[in-house]
């Protein structure tokens, strides 16, 4: 038998208003597995995501992250959010703090830590994001790309046992994508659960483990990098790959 997976949601719907988002999305995700969800905007890509740590409340279905049931009203939604790392598009730094002030704080606010545990931990996050250099800058002082980097720090210094990135280079100029890719790829050779929302195609191929097509708010199709990118089974997704490609 296989194991458990690490994330698991079930039947997934979610409702804005009138709007039917999400209309019964199955995902799993193994441990140590980078799933990359694609597809068109207004898909529900990163709905689903918000989901997954409840930033969002799906209107029906279930999700169980780690072995803890996220949607179960006696669950410590924060202390279980310790578990699940997010990196968004906009870095959503402290200006008025260093690049390891923005880092320790969420150890000593979320864990307890004191002040010298947290700080030493933050610099040992920066370090695997390549900043330890930067420790005592500002996020005025450091490129997008460089502030993107801090943000995965922050997350990754909680010891999350699965991270979550939606569109996490998208508001950066191209030249700085790499930088940001690169901690990625090596967030995932060390063994790091992730789930990707992102139009990095080339990262996708070259790292997912899975690609996710979502459209309409369902998982039209998911298979390896190889086979959805080469030879996509369902029209809608020939349709958006062909479409990627010419651009």
């Amino acid at each position: 038998m296989s194991p458990a997976p690490i994330v698991d949601a079930r039947a997934i719907h979610k409702h804005f208003g009138h709007l039917h988002v999400l209309r019964g999305v199955d995902l799993q995700v193994a441990e140590k597995e980078l799933v990359f969800l694609i597809g068109p905007s207004g898909s529900g890509k990163s709905t689903l995501l918000r989901c997954l740590n409840r930033l969002e409340e799906p209107s029906a279905g279930s999700v169980t992250v780690d072995g803890i049931d996220m949607l179960d009203p006696r669950t410590d939604i924060n202390k279980a959010r310790q578990r699940i790392g997010m990196v968004f598009q906009s870095f959503n730094l402290y200006p008025h703090m260093t690049a390891l002030g923005n880092v320790a704080l969420a150890l000593r606010k979320v864990q307890g830590l004191p002040r010298a545990d947290a700080e030493a931990k933050a610099q040992a996050a920066l370090e695997r994001v390549h900043l330890a250099d930067r420790a005592d800058h500002y996020p005025a002082q450091l490129s997008g790309g460089q502030q993107q980097r801090v943000a995965i720090a922050r997350a990754i210094a909680l010891e999350p046992r699965v991270m979550l990135f939606d569109e996490p280079t998208s508001a950066l100029d191209p030249e700085l994508v790499g930088g940001v890719l690169a901690v990625m790829r090596e967030l995932r050779e060390d063994g790091m659960t992730m789930v990707v929302v992102s139009h990095e195609m080339g990262f996708a191929r070259a790292a997912a483990d899975r690609v996710v097509f979502m459209a309409d708010g369902l998982i039209v199709e998911t298979g390896p990098p190889g086979e959805i990118f080469a030879n996509p089974q369902h029209e809608r997704t020939r349709a958006f790959i062909s479409q990627i490609e010419r651009h």
